[in-house]
């Protein structure tokens, strides 16, 4: 059986494991499929479990990016996404939108550390949406 380090983030830094414990927390109080959390610039943390209704659809990820970007935000540090499914291209994008060299963990529900992405905000993958995105002039990029 795992130790308790193993379960709960071991190999990342005590602010990362706090991460994952938000969105550990955030997809259990919700009954999620998945929850995550990030952590910005002044090291304020934004946590939220993944949202579907007939009119509007986020991954967790992309939903703790927005409560961040949203209370002023500007810079995202690291993020964690806690789920049984692999990474999603649509969260990376959104945490490669705001800083596209902030890690992204990926752990289980269980809390053991699955993976981490280095910070690319996504641009290397096949069919990313970003592909086709133009620049806005002011840093921002749109989808057409």
């Amino acid at each position: 059986m795992p130790d308790a380090a193993t379960e709960h983030g071991a190999g990342l830094s005590a602010e990362d494991a706090k991460l994952v414990s938000l969105a550990r927390a955030a997809r259990a109080r919700t009954g999620a499929l998945e929850g995550a959390a990030v952590r910005d610039g002044d090291g304020r943390t934004y946590a939220g479990a993944s949202v579907h209704l007939p009119s509007l659809a986020l991954t967790a990820l992309q939903f703790a990016v927005a409560s961040a970007v949203s209370a002023g935000a500007t810079v995202i540090e690291a993020a964690a996404v806690v789920s049984e499914a692999s990474l999603d291209v649509s969260g990376r994008s959104a945490v490669g939108d705001v800083s596209p060299g902030a890690p992204i963990h990926l752990a289980a529900p269980s809390g053991a550390l699955v993976s981490t992405y280095p910070g690319t905000g996504g641009d290397e993958l096949d069919g990313d949406r970003r592909a086709d995105a133009a620049d806005t002039g002011d840093g921002r990029r749109v989808n057409p």
